[in-house]
């Protein structure tokens, strides 16, 4: 296939043009930049020995996305452009609401008007808000705790509706968890523009002495230790989970957890860490976050039984994957 992936040049989306291009589809990337860099595209071409086209647009802009449209004959889309982070949502609803939802209407309006019936939607399990874990797919929404949320989950509205009134357009929703992990080249990972929002980078930040020190955002949790607990999925993992997606999608609106089912605190995880790399990470007990919830985790036998994926690789390894790609990253800039 032919496949249009927006945000292929970020963290989730150029592993899964790594795998795509691995099982031997051509890609064409659309990327405005804004949380990635432009030397990615070059590493994802060295990990698979194959070219790839890129575009340099905001997927927000109508008629740079017909371009692409007109110019291509696509297969599908996997779209993961979009704003993600948690915190800065709840500061900055706006942004949030215009970019991640503008974005997918535009590009649901030119898959009906191309006829390009194959959509992969980069959800969240977000949408769940404080449901009760484990998190399955038939659960009402809640996305009610942050902004982010409630984009995530309006977008799946729209395409659902979409596909309801356009036969034939067919959607899967993948609702994944806490990606963290590499490539095991070293050659592509989570490298977020300025302080890091999530988790896994800032520790290795901190491993690198680019940080002095990790905020952990509360230890008054109803968990373990106190700390947030999340359902950590190695990148590869969840890449992998995105080309079967896209393989196997049948015509209706299809709807999967990615995850590994397991709950993994925030102290748990900086534990494997350190144990995996043989490196002490120093962190400070903050406030909570604005928009965060206690305990997270996915019932993901669904994705096991339609679609053959299950994630294969554990906390150790994502751990370890990250830490390889931090030290090769910096030593290059």
């Amino acid at each position: 296939m032919n496949i249009l992936v927006t945000g292929g040049a970020g963290y989730i989306g150029s592993h899964t043009c790594v795998e795509l291009l691995k099982n031997n589809h051509s890609i064409i990337i659309a990327d405005n930049l804004c949380n990635s860099k432009i030397e990615t595209l070059d590493r994802i071409k060295q990990i698979s020995n194959k070219e790839l086209t890129f575009y340099q647009i905001d997927v927000t802009d109508a008629s740079a996305v017909e371009s692409i449209f007109s110019s291509h004959q696509i297969d599908g889309v996997i779209h993961f452009a979009g704003l993600k982070a948690v915190g800065e949502s709840v500061s900055k609803p706006l942004e949030y609401y215009y970019n991640n939802i503008v974005s997918t209407m535009i590009l649901a309006k030119a898959c009906i008007t191309y006829k390009v019936n194959k959509f992969v939607f980069s959800s969240s399990a977000t949408v769940y808000g404080e449901n009760k874990v484990p998190f399955v797919e038939t659960m009402d929404l809640l996305p009610t705790t942050n902004p982010y949320g409630e984009t995530k989950a309006m977008s799946e509205r729209i395409l659902r509706d979409a596909a309801k009134a356009n036969p034939g357009f067919s959607v899967s929703l993948l609702r994944y968890f806490n990606p963290v992990g590499a490539h095991e080249s070293g050659l592509i990972g989570e490298a977020p523009n300025g302080i890091p929002n999530n988790l896994m980078p800032y520790v290795t930040q901190v491993a690198k002495g680019k940080l002095e020190k990790l905020r952990v955002f509360g230890n008054d949790y109803p968990t373990v230790d106190g700390t947030g607990v999340r359902d950590y999925i190695h990148v590869v993992d969840l890449a992998e989970g995105h080309v079967v997606a896209i393989e196997k999608l049948t015509e209706g609106v299809h709807i999967y957890n990615l995850g590994t089912g397991q709950g993994t605190s925030v102290l748990q995880l900086l534990q494997a860490f350190q144990e995996a790399n043989n490196i002490k990470i120093p962190y400070d007990i903050v406030d909570r976050r604005s928009g965060d919830i206690a305990i997270c985790y996915a019932d993901a036998s669904k994705a096991e039984r339609d679609l053959g994926w299950k994630a294969k690789r554990g906390v150790n390894e994502m751990c370890r994957d990250a830490w390889r790609f931090e030290k090769g990253y910096d030593e290059e800039q």
